[in-house]
């Protein structure tokens, strides 16, 4: 048989095999330790819904996957990878909470970090001299800008660093940064990976046995894993991850062509993919009164849901001061892109008042 396409291996891995009797889901492991003599002797060790998960989010992405207890926690256990003093270089735009850990590891001395505009891709190539590590998003969280990866791995890789993407946002659907050279991926899977908003979990990815080996042995020290329901749940969601994604990423598009065209709005951000859209107004009073007057939409910090949810990204004082005051960034959901539009026309509508 050949190989699957990525929306079937999505359905179909991480089920139990193809034998009479089995059930067609990987059931639900309830268990903090196993009999011993085996692989797994203890519940902080492994799972066997973990396995599962990790077995389908591996694949689709092409290596080995670790489930986490959340993104932040696959994000802190990557970096504590980095050697003590060693240069980190990042997106001066990305997820804040990963630029508030690499804020309070530098300021314990832990690490160097040069903060970069990620679509100025010279500085970067040039800031991966001497540098240990270099982190990338793209798009970028909340800017949505979208790195030359393919040469900023290269260029790193030359210098001697090893590079980790964050694809919470492209997903393995639409980018898949090992194949282009990349040693990690992170992901929050709390997103669109579990994609129902009743989730907390992170995953990371590689090709790389060492890094593997190394990554789990921290996981299985630290205690950073996630809750076997929480896993089976995430793995639930993956099952429709290429449907939502599709759904979402088509009014995405359409959303983003009539913003582009509302003169109330001062600029639209989209990548071109995915189902993240920025829009920016004048003030930010004028991106308080959309955040708050949608009636369809929620106001939520979070994304990656079937539901559509939006948020003005500079009420929060760790995000960055170059992010427009007016920003406010939509994860776009799956329902119907007309009702979508009339509530975010109204609201609009409120900024004119």
């Amino acid at each position: 048989m050949k190989a699957m396409h990525p929306s079937t291996q999505a359905v179909h891995l991480g089920r139990p095999p193809h034998q009479p009797d089995q059930p067609l889901n990987e059931p639900i492991t309830m268990a903090s330790v196993f009999q011993g003599g085996g692989d797994r002797e203890y519940g902080r060790f492994s799972n066997p819904t973990w396995t599962a998960f990790e077995e389908a989010l591996g694949t689709l992405e092409g290596g080995k996957c670790l489930a986490f207890a959340s993104g932040m926690a696959a994000v802190v256990n990557v970096l504590d990878l980095v050697g003590l003093g060693a240069k980190v270089v990042a997106p001066r735009h990305c997820y804040n909470g990963t630029l508030a850990h690499l804020a309070d590891l530098e300021l314990r001395g832990r690490v160097q970090t040069t903060l970069v505009d990620i679509t100025d891709t010279d500085s970067v190539v040039a800031a991966c001299d001497d540098a240990a590590l270099v982190w990338l998003e793209s798009p970028t969280n909340p800017a949505l800008e979208v790195a030359d990866l393919d040469t900023i791995i290269k260029a790193a890789h030359d210098a001697g660093a090893h590079v980790v993407v964050d694809n919470t946002f492209a997903t393995p659907l639409r980018q898949k940064p090992l194949e282009l050279g990349a040693d990690v991926v992170v992901h929050s899977a709390t997103k669109y990976i579990a994609g129902h908003s009743d989730v907390l979990m992170g995953a990371v990815v590689t090709a790389n046995d060492e890094i593997h080996g190394v990554l789990k042995g921290r996981r299985d020290l630290q205690g950073s894993t996630p809750g076997p329901f929480e896993t089976w749940l995430a793995l639930r969601g993956l099952r429709t991850l290429p449907v939502r994604l599709d759904r979402a990423e088509s009014n995405a598009r359409e959303l983003a062509k009539r913003l582009r065209e509302d003169p109330r709005v001062d600029e639209v951000r989209y990548p071109g993919f995915g189902a993240i859209v920025a829009l920016v107004m004048p003030t930010a009073a004028k991106a308080d009164l959309v955040q708050n007057n949608t009636k369809l939409w929620i106001y939520a910090t979070s994304l990656g849901g079937v539901e559509s949810t939006l948020e003005r990204r500079r009420r929060w004082q760790i995000e960055t001061a170059s992010i427009p005051e007016g920003l406010v960034r939509l994860s776009v959901g799956i329902e119907d892109v007309e009702d979508l539009w009339a509530d975010l026309d109204q609201a609009l509508a409120q900024t004119l008042s």
